[in-house]
């Protein structure tokens, strides 16, 4: 306590030279020995001083022990942060030295840059000069090359007349591919020294016409091997039966001369050169050839005039079938083994064949043919052709499809020829029709209902009509000529199939003019619905039509057109039932917008007031026939499921607790059963499923009533299995409804069910994929 008491003025005070405060413990410390026994009066002193006289002289002694060490420790502390602000001052510093040191160094490199490049551009203009001086070097090579070349070729160039005499003497003993060779040898000879000719001065017209003129006969000889390989080819079908290995020389020696053809344009398009007479372009001629004997042996078989024969055009036609089908018959077995795939000899006939008789069909019907020559003609034209008696041969098939060849006169042509027995029978036919429609057209804005037939379904008179036209025309043909009646009977098919598309179209202006304003027609319900059986009606009397009218043998002939016409009807059918449904589902939306809303969840009758509407309309719909009716059941019940299920995933609601979750799940149930009794009321007796549909809404509530979410993955997965269209934003949306999932686990969920093996039911019909699943826009975000 002593040695306290007497401790030395701190240096920090002892160099300022100030007083110490009047009321700081150093003072009172220092002051406490002596002033010991001085105490002032207690009223004199400030409070903390008050305090520091009332202490005992040790206590004054501890606390100003404890003072002078705390000063010092201060002290240091300053010190030490001063050190540490001059060091880094320091190291500033030097930075920014060594950062001008470095820049100046950099600017000494770029100098040194700037004088290299000088240096290098005064190398290179004066390496211009010599570049040049190498003109003549270069030149010297050229030439060399060239002299090359014809050392080369000077053998066969002092051969020239010698190989020109051999050539021609086998191209006369009919050795065609040595002459060939020959000819390419010397061929080969001139265009190598043309093209050197060319490199060293292609404006030297003097050279090469010296050149041109020496290989003079070369020229004579390829024209003379062109001849001898043209006789070839004009007599190819009946080559190819006695000598097949001339024809197959022939077609070696053109193969040649394609693939020169070739070399010598890829080298035009690099040097510009090209020999005189290339490319020769025999593969093109040969074609050529062979479509112009095609023409000349189908002109060629007409015999006999009228004049001679009155049946000349019979024979005429008959000789044509039978060169024909012979002909193809050689090219596909025998004359298709002589050349190479990629020449499709057979198609390339085939085709060739196809338009001169097209050609000659043409000109016999443009000639002042009689009524039995028409008949002739177009029976030939229209089902000789592609009988089995000629195209639709067995022993052409499959290489011949008769369904995909033109037809060989135009339709123009034939009404043409059919107009010397019904001049207007095509224009009336048109007529009435549009007539029959317009008519039809104005009972639908009727206010009174369609009339029914004895089954009690809607129908309008305009099958009845169409038919009743129809059979007319054909009793008439058929008192001409029975091939003339089928003739007439295609044609009026054929005009059902443009009225079809025109009955569709006003159909659909039909509906387009409802929409605009609902409450008319009045009767729209009802002549959709006659729409819809007249389809029905139109089939039926289609088949009628052809089974009265049209021999057995020539069902294929309209097979295509009658598919047309019935996949027409069925889409005017399907859109008609559409559009009605459409009508259904216009008033049923305000109820479809309550489902899963929190209006549904407190007690909404949306669902029964939605049966309810379905079966009201279903009432009229009872005059719709069965085919389509039953049709029009499954769709209905499609289109509510998908409905439902899309208010869903629409998230108009999130299930608060578990209990929220086990009433809706239970609701949806309910409604599920609904749906269920009423569809099954609707398709009575038509024999269909319809619990398949329903079982749908019944899994997905099962997925909300789940209360264990331990489980949740377990249901989402059964749930996937049944309905493998589900998508990930189904399985998201549907996680959101029920509002107990967290966004790890519908990930988790979503990822987990994604690496798992698929494998859906065959006889599943996807629902999913009409469901689309809103997601969140940009202000929805925002907001």
């Amino acid at each position: 306590m002593e040695s306290t008491q007497t401790d030395p003025t701190p240096p920090c005070q002892a160099d300022h030279g100030t007083e110490p405060h009047p009321g700081s413990l150093r003072s009172s410390a220092e002051t406490g020995a002596s002033a010991e026994g001085q105490r002032p009066p207690p009223g004199s002193l400030p409070p903390p001083l008050a305090r520091f006289w009332s202490m005992s002289p040790q206590d004054k002694g501890a606390i100003a022990a404890g003072a002078f060490p705390n000063r010092r420790r201060e002290a240091r502390k300053k010190a030490s942060v001063e050190a540490r602000l001059k060091a880094a001052i320091q190291s500033q510093l030097d930075g920014v030295r060594t950062g001008l040191s470095q820049l100046h160094n950099a600017l000494n490199d770029v100098k040194d840059i700037q004088q290299s490049l000088i240096d290098v551009n005064k190398d290179w203009r004066q390496s211009i000069n010599t570049i040049e001086n190498l003109k003549d070097v270069k030149d010297a090579v050229v030439q060399h090359s060239q002299l090359a070349a014809a050392v080369e070729n000077l053998k066969n160039i002092f051969s020239v007349p010698e190989i020109v005499r051999e050539t021609h003497d086998l191209i006369e003993r009919g050795e065609l591919l040595q002459a060939h060779r020959k000819l390419m040898d010397l061929e080969c000879s001139r265009d190598d020294l043309m093209y050197e000719q060319y490199r060293m001065d292609s404006k030297n017209t003097h050279d090469m016409n010296l050149i041109h003129t020496y290989f003079g006969d070369m020229q004579k000889l390829s024209e003379e091997l062109a001849k001898q390989l043209w006789m070839v080819v004009q007599r190819s079908l009946v080559t190819v039966r006695r000598d097949p290995t001339l024809l197959v020389s022939v077609v070696r020696i053109i193969e040649r001369e394609e693939k020169i053809d070739r070399r010598m344009l890829d080298r035009k398009k690099q040097t510009g050169f090209i020999p005189p007479g290339r490319p020769k372009k025999w593969k093109e001629k040969m074609f050529n050839i062979l479509e112009r004997t095609v023409s000349t042996r189908i002109e060629g078989t007409q015999a006999d005039t009228r004049e001679s024969d009155k049946m000349w055009l019979v024979r005429h036609l008959e000789i044509i079938r039978k060169y024909v089908l012979d002909d193809l018959l050689v090219a596909k077995t025998l004359l298709d083994q002589c050349f190479p795939p990629h020449y499709d000899i057979f198609n390339r006939l085939l085709d060739m064949y196809h338009q001169a008789l097209a050609t000659r069909m043409q000109e016999l019907a443009a000639e002042d043919l009689e009524a039995n020559e028409i008949v002739s003609l177009l029976s030939w034209v229209l089902n000789t052709y592609t009988s089995a008696e000629m195209m639709g041969n067995s022993e052409l098939s499959p290489e011949v499809d008769v369904n995909s060849l033109d037809a060989l006169i135009s339709q123009n042509v034939v009404d043409q020829l059919l107009s010397k027995y019904m001049s207007t029978l095509t224009s009336n036919i048109i007529g009435w029709l549009r007539k029959a429609l317009e008519t039809d057209k104005k009972d639908w804005i009727k206010e009174t209902e369609p009339e029914a037939d004895q089954d009690g379904y809607y129908q309008t008179t305009l099958p009845a009509i169409v038919f009743q036209m129809f059979e007319q025309n054909l009793q008439v043909a058929a008192q001409i000529n029975e091939d003339l009646k089928t003739k007439v009977l295609i044609l009026c098919l054929q005009q059902m199939n443009s009225f079809l598309t025109r009955y569709k179209d006003e159909a659909q202006l039909y509906k387009e003019d409802h929409l605009k304003n609902r409450q008319y027609p009045q009767c729209y319900v009802q002549y959709m619905i006659a729409v819809i059986n007249n389809c029905q009606t139109f089939k039926e009397s289609i088949i009628s039509l052809k089974k009265k009218y049209l021999k057995s043998d020539m069902e294929d002939t309209l097979s295509i057109s009658h598919a047309n016409m019935d996949a027409t009807l069925d889409i005017i059918a399907k859109e008609g039932c559409s559009s009605l449904l459409d009508e259904v589902f216009m008033d049923l939306e305000p109820h479809l917008n309550e489902l899963m809303t929190k209006k549904w969840l407190m007690g909404s009758n949306a669902v029964g007031t939605i049966c309810v509407t379905v079966e009201d309309y279903f009432n009229d719909f009872a005059r719709i026939k069965k085919p389509y009716k039953k049709t029009m059941t499954l769709e209905a019940h499609r289109r509510v499921v998908v409905e439902y299920i899309r208010a869903i995933m629409l998230k108009r609601i999130s299930f608060k607790n578990a209990e929220e979750r086990k009433e809706g799940a239970e609701r949806m149930i309910k409604e599920a059963e609904q749906f269920r009794f009423l569809f099954k009321k609707l398709a009575a007796g038509s024999g269909e499923d319809t619990e398949g549909l329903c079982d749908i809404i019944e899994a997905i509530a099962e997925v909300i009533k789940l209360t264990d979410p331990s489980l949740l993955y377990l249901e989402v997965s059964t749930l996937v299995s049944k309905y493998p269209d589900i998508r990930d934003d189904h399985i998201a949306a549907l996680l959101t409804v029920r509002g107990d999932a967290s966004r790890d686990m519908k990930q988790t969920i979503i990822e987990t069910l994604d690496q798992g093996p698929s494998q859906p039911n065959p006889n599943y019909v996807p629902i999913f994929k009409e469901i689309t699943v809103p997601t969140l826009t940009v202000p929805k975000l925002l907001k």
